[in-house]
């Protein structure tokens, strides 16, 4: 599905090109090779959204690193999340690890802080977050991610690793459902 295909398709509008996204993208693996330098983290790919993000980001980064992914979701191919849903824990032990969790996007925050919160019961020594998008103007229940790539409005966002329904996770670019 191209970007005009989808604009044709679903009322949309285009937020962030291919370029904004890699612009953000060199920024957020930036801050991220300062922060983590000379140590080793964990960074989980929060599933399925962050996969892009994650597999973008991860040659721009200059530390050593593993890696592992994480699946719990609120929404499914829903428009608005719900009950959290746990798809598939860390295989590695986080124990006295850095944990940075991989994001695609912070809405409300609900399921940011249950991975937190796995996180710490699993005894990471520390967690943060880097997030692609983190929507500015909605009162989100978690603590702020440390490392925002980009700042969208609330609307429903898709493109770039997120999904409109289930489909649309392949757009270079990043669009919200238009305004009713």
């Amino acid at each position: 599905m191209t970007a005009e295909l989808t604009q044709n398709a679903i009322a949309a509008d285009c937020l962030y090109d291919l370029n904004d996204i890699n612009q953000a993208l060199d920024e957020l693996a930036e801050q991220l090779n300062q922060h983590y330098a000379g140590m080793k983290p964990v960074l989980l790919c929060v599933m399925k959204g962050a996969l892009v993000t994650m597999g973008q980001l991860l040659p721009k980064l200059t530390f050593p690193l593993e890696i592992d992914y994480i699946h719990a979701t609120r929404y499914g191919d829903n428009l608005v999340g719900g009950e959290i849903n746990w798809h598939h824990k860390p295989n590695m032990d986080l124990t006295g690890r850095d944990v940075v969790l991989i994001e695609d996007i912070v809405d409300q925050g609900e399921t940011l802080n249950v991975l937190r919160a796995y996180c710490v019961e699993s005894n990471a020594k520390s967690v943060s977050c880097a997030t692609l998008v983190n929507k500015a103007d909605v009162e989100q229940s978690c603590e702020p991610p440390e490392f925002i790539g980009l700042q969208v409005p609330n609307r429903y966002v898709f493109g770039f690793g997120m999904d409109y329904q289930g489909d649309a996770r392949n757009l270079p670019g990043i669009y919200a459902l238009a305004e009713s």
